[in-house]
């Protein structure tokens, strides 16, 4: 098992976070909850993320959830049919028609319906199994180098998936479960009402099973191209000769 407060001490301390980074578990119909974990009422899931972020552990179930989008999403409910529609996306004015909420509620990941009776979600150094995914909610730069510490290794390019609805529970999370891969969003309307979430910050998940690979190479980067950004001497040189 990767040795999570570790992990959660390099990442705080490489990157500068002013949250926690959350470890999440998807837990099966029927099994047992992780010990020591409230499932608070009335909670969306973005507000789940948040808690941990702040040091509590919580459950999110098909009993607790207060979204309906992320209530589908995860598999607990069907969702309300002014939602699948696309009505209930227009009528708060996120998207201009019904026909282009629909469009976008029809393109959703959603686990399967009953397949999974919770969510536990809670600050990375402190979960007692190894996290399905974890989460970051923080500064772009900040996530900027997670995502460069993902593919430092191989190359190449990443894509990001997003609606710009459901950003913390869809694009944060289940496709990171789903597909094995990192992430990124820029928020959205829900989280972005519901939570502390500021206007400076955005949201980025990654498999859990990746931590220890992307920490160490957090840490190469850390040596050299984080600091020499973050010092801006070019920028600097340039003020220099325009001053």
């Amino acid at each position: 098992m990767t040795d999570l407060i570790e992990s959660t001490r390099k990442l705080t301390e490489i990157l500068g976070l002013e949250r926690r980074p959350v470890g999440v578990k998807f837990v099966r119909a029927g099994d047992s909850m992780p010990e020591s974990f409230a499932a608070p009422p009335g909670r969306r899931y973005c507000q789940v993320l948040m808690e941990a972020s702040r040091g509590k552990r919580v459950l999110v179930t098909p009993g607790n959830i207060a979204c309906p989008a992320s209530a589908a999403a995860l598999g607990f409910k069907p969702p309300p049919e002014k939602l699948e529609t696309g009505e209930m996306l227009a009528a708060f004015g996120i998207f201009a028609t019904e026909e282009a909420g629909r469009n976008t509620m029809q393109s959703m990941p959603r686990l399967p319906m009953g397949e999974y009776g919770a969510v536990a979600a809670g600050p990375l150094d402190e979960v007692p199994y190894e996290p399905d995914v974890v989460v970051l909610e923080s500064r772009p730069e900040h996530l900027m180098w997670v995502a460069l510490a993902s593919v430092r290794r191989q190359g190449g390019r990443l894509g990001f998936s997003t609606a710009i609805i459901q950003a913390t529970c869809v694009d944060g999370t289940i496709l990171p479960f789903l597909t094995g891969k990192l992430n990124a969003s820029l928020g959205c309307y829900g989280c972005r009402e519901a939570t502390e979430m500021t206007e400076a910050e955005c949201v980025l998940g990654f498999p859990g099973g990746d931590l220890g690979r992307i920490v160490a190479e957090l840490e190469e980067l850390a040596a050299k191209a984080l600091p020499r950004v973050r010092g801006k001497a070019v920028y600097r040189s340039l003020l220099g000769r325009t001053a």
